[in-house]
């Protein structure tokens, strides 16, 4: 019997290890995953935020995550094995990125899609400097070429005017400012916490932190809108699963520029959509978005990780 059980824990240890494995592959494939949630998220936040108010839209989302998650906390062991030992770092994090969260929501109500998404792209700036700051990761010349490129490409995209930044725009800024925390927060969650652990205190956290405003603004959503709040519940939940399954494979100054796809991605959405003409210079700024990544996906030498 207990030979059995020394097996079983082998076993398990052997699973663990592969799933923290190094690999640019894996990583890129999770990757793939979070860009798609979040491009469907995008479009379904611009949809149920023309009825329902954001406090609304993120309560409910929190909270229908929960009941999609379960399935994985089920097969994980259950809520006994959501026990942490870093209760303050969720919350810390989790505050973080509901301020971030709520910013990007409202900057969809006042500003153009496309700028939305791509002053969000101001991210990896922030991401890559708390990941060399606190994290202990190192920069090379591809990993520094790669986000050039992507901000380069962002910029041919967007093409900004020269006026000054209006409420929207600043609020979008706040939102990539605060999403490159909780990013470089999740990379340490990861080091010492499951997958499913760190999406289910994301919920719960930000869940009790959204409960006194959305009863204050509570409106019962039609049937028209109901499909939407489903979609931002499932993309929302699933896309950080994706990105902290990313994160495991890589560091974050890898993960994170291959975000820059989502540019195109919703760009490409806008056409198919609603119509939006895709021109010269979004191609232009898509191919050295995907340069970028290309190059940032150049395999370096790992170090070599110890066995726990």
């Amino acid at each position: 019997m207990a030979e059995d059980s020394r097996s079983l824990a082998g076993m398990v240890m052997r699973v663990r290890a592969m799933d923290r494995e190094p690999s640019n592959l894996k990583a890129a494939l999770w990757m793939a995953g979070w860009l798609s949630a979040m491009t469907t998220m995008a479009v379904a936040g611009r949809e149920a935020t023309r009825t329902l108010d954001v406090f609304q839209i993120m309560e409910m989302r929190s909270v229908l995550g929960l009941v999609l998650l379960y399935p994985l906390i089920r097969r994980q062991g259950g809520f006994v094995t959501m026990k942490t030992t870093r209760p303050l770092q969720h919350i810390a994090r989790n505050v973080v990125h509901y301020g971030a969260q709520f910013s990007w929501f409202m900057a969809l109500t006042l500003i153009p899609l496309a700028q939305v998404i791509s002053i969000e792209f101001t991210m990896p700036i922030w991401t890559a400097m708390l990941a060399v700051s606190f994290l202990g990761e190192r920069m090379n010349r591809w990993k520094n070429l790669a986000i050039a490129l992507g901000l380069v490409g962002v910029a041919i995209i967007v093409r900004p005017g020269s006026g000054a930044a209006n409420a929207g725009q600043l609020i979008a800024l706040a939102a990539a400012v605060g999403f490159g925390i909780s990013v470089a927060m999740v990379k340490s969650l990861t080091r010492t916490e499951s997958v499913v652990a760190i999406i289910f205190w994301m919920l719960v956290v930000q869940s009790a932190i959204g409960l006194v405003p959305a009863l204050r603004v509570w409106l019962w959503p039609s049937a028209e809108i109901w499909p939407w709040i489903i979609v931002i519940a499932f993309c929302g939940t699933f896309s950080h699963y994706c990105m902290t399954r990313a994160m495991r494979h890589a560091d974050a100054t890898v993960v994170v520029p291959m975000d820059f796809l989502r540019v195109p991605l919703t760009a490409t959405a806008g056409w198919l959509i609603y119509g939006e003409r895709i021109d010269a210079f979004t191609t232009l700024g898509a191919a050295l978005i995907l340069a970028g990544n290309l190059l940032n996906l150049k395999r370096v030498r790992p170090a070599r990780v110890a066995a726990s």
